[in-house]
């Protein structure tokens, strides 16, 4: 888009700049405030010029999109074009702008509604991960078998050379927890402390180090301690290391029925989101700005940087590639275009009674959860985000009134093991 500037008002501008510069600096053989205005004009003039340039790119630059009813995507890229000797201004601007479409109808379409509840078996399970949770460690004379965790000092070799990180002393490792390469925590089924034992492993095809892929390893291993363990029992005490105050155990098992069946709702919730999500993709193809492609990319790769952090990755840091967060960027911008788009279509408002339950159901695994949402009420920025949420929920009820829906029976371990 070429944008023409009036040169008069630039000129204009640029002359009551220098007449208030004049009247406030000091140069050397001049008294303050008797600068003459052409010696200004020689020092201060095209640093003048070229703010009061920028100055009106930026305004006739919104005036001139909204003129052309056009709605950009992203900042524009300006190419100047001054003939000062011509007294011509004027500029270039490339940029990208958000597509213009009409939804596309949902009819035809068919999302599958889980249905489930939480059973008393499901209960009895999940306080069976709690025991495991706060489990303590017993040595044991018997040889180890699955379950059962084994002090190790080790050492491993690829081709005959050593691996620098593939040595401990002193480590414990759980035997089928999966942390270790495969192979390496089923090799020590049937150690006994004070044995040594050699592992002939391979390292997978996708490892995270390319020069240990598919590579044959050596391992030798020393078994310091062979350990079992010791689940505690459920009564007053473990009652209360979960926050049941008196350790009434009918109380605990209630509130380990509620957080599982909030756990369910969201997990329901969360699928028939992803179909109804899939669903308006699918039926609204849109070529995607770049310019929004890669904001989001860059959005992504910072939470991942912060994510390592908190997770106290350590190593040298490397750039990860943009490649690695294009898809998710992509997703990103066209569910974020196209959910505008329905709410824009069909007038929608974020509905505060929504918003208000949402919040509170956030604030209820809390222990005072009035102080959460007191929170996220005095918190504008964090109450915003929950208005995102809940007007996507109001979204997927839409797309929920223009499909077909068929409920899916399921349990709780089929929705909550699935992550």
């Amino acid at each position: 888009m070429t944008v023409g500037l009036p040169a008069d008002s630039i000129e204009a501008e640029v002359d009551k700049r220098l007449q208030q510069l004049a009247r406030t600096i000091r140069m050397p053989g001049f008294r303050p405030g008797k600068v003459p205005v052409k010696v200004l004009r020689q020092r201060y003039g095209g640093q003048l010029q070229q703010e009061v340039f920028g100055d009106l790119v930026k305004s006739s630059f919104a005036q001139a999109v909204d003129q052309e009813h056009l709605r950009p995507a992203g900042a524009p890229r300006i190419e100047p074009q001054i003939y000062e000797a011509e007294g011509r201004y004027g500029y270039t601007a490339v940029f990208e702008v958000l597509p213009q479409f009409e939804l596309g109808s949902l009819q035809g379409e068919t999302i599958k509604r889980p249905v489930a509840e939480v059973a008393e078996s499901d209960v009895d399970a999940m306080i069976e991960r709690l025991r495991l949770q706060r489990r303590s460690w017993a040595p044991v004379e018997r040889p180890a078998r699955e379950g059962d965790r084994v002090s190790i000092s080790y050492g491993g070799t690829v081709g005959g050379e050593e691996l620098p990180a593939g040595k401990g002393d002193n480590v414990y490792v759980e035997l089928g927890a999966g942390r270790m390469i495969p192979g390496f925590e089923t090799g020590l089924i049937g150690v006994q402390a004070g044995e040594d034992r050699q592992l002939d492993l391979v390292f997978p095809e996708d490892h995270r180090s390319e020069e240990l892929k598919a590579k044959s390893a050596q391992f030798e291993v020393h078994i310091g301690a062979v350990e079992e363990p010791v689940l505690p029992e459920v009564d007053k005490e473990f009652a209360r290391a979960f926050g049941v105050r008196d350790g009434d155990l009918a109380r605990f098992r209630q509130d380990v029925r509620e957080n599982m069946e909030r756990e369910l709702n969201q997990r329901i919730k969360g699928r028939i989101k992803e179909q109804a999500m899939d669903i308006l993709l699918a039926k609204n193809p849109i070529d995607l700005p770049m310019a929004l492609v890669r904001q989001d990319i860059r959005v992504l790769k910072e939470q991942t940087l912060k994510e390592q952090t908190r997770q106290g990755a350590s190593g040298a840091k490397f750039e990860l590639p943009d490649s690695l967060f294009e898809k998710s960027a992509r997703r990103r911008v066209a569910l974020r275009l196209v959910i505008a788009e329905v709410v824009r279509v069909n007038g929608m408002k974020v509905d505060p009674e929504r918003v208000r339950a949402a919040v509170e159901d956030l604030a209820a695994s809390y222990e005072d959860p009035q102080e959460v949402v007191d929170f996220y009420y005095k918190d504008r920025e964090h109450l915003a985000s929950v208005e995102s949420l809940a007007l996507q929920d109001q979204v997927v009820d839409w797309v929920l009134s223009q499909v077909a829906v068929e409920d899916e029976s399921a349990s709780f371990q089929q929705l909550t093991d699935a992550g």
